[in-house]
């Protein structure tokens, strides 16, 4: 696009796209709608999500992969450590 961004820029965005997707992981395609928030802060054009639109769909289903199997770990770690699985259904 153009538009240079100064290292306060980079820390802001940094900053803003880590606070907004902290309550998001759970909605789906929720990422451009947290990526126009943060351009709209910095000042940068929200028609340029429109490149990213195309390739977000597939990196959304991977981040989800990503987190209901960390999260089915999680609970399967903690619910053994405190003898709350039926280890003849589990297994």
């Amino acid at each position: 696009m153009g538009i240079l961004l100064t290292p306060m820029d980079y820390i802001t965005v940094i900053g803003t796209a880590t606070l907004a997707s902290v309550g998001t992981v759970g909605v789906s395609d929720v990422g451009l709608i947290t990526l126009t928030m943060v351009f709209n802060y910095v000042g940068l054009p929200v028609e340029s999500i429109a490149l990213i639109m195309g390739i977000d769909h597939i990196l959304d289903m991977t981040r989800t992969a990503i987190n209901i199997t960390s999260d089915a770990v999680w609970i399967t770690i903690v619910a053994n450590q405190n003898n709350a699985i039926n280890k003849d259904t589990y297994y």
